[in-house]
């Protein structure tokens, strides 16, 4: 199933302007456009938290061998 033609987005576009009225429309382009950007904001926040616990992560291993390292010593 591939995109739609341009003769079904004409008709897709009447059905929504019959649905909405054309003064409505712009407000649910608003309204989906803040929902993207918040999309994408919330992604990018959830993909620095996992950078954030891998750093986090990484850092324990490194204290965890260096524990090991003095327990040997003593």
């Amino acid at each position: 199933m591939g995109m739609p033609s341009m003769p079904e987005l004409l008709v897709i576009l009447a059905i929504v302007v019959l649905l909405f009225g054309a003064k409505k429309i712009p407000d649910l382009a608003k309204g989906m456009g803040k929902g993207i950007k918040d999309f994408k904001k919330a992604i990018k926040e959830d993909d620095e938290e996992v950078a954030k616990a891998k750093e986090i992560k990484d850092e324990t291993k490194e204290a965890v061998a260096e524990t090991k390292e003095t327990v040997k010593k003593a």
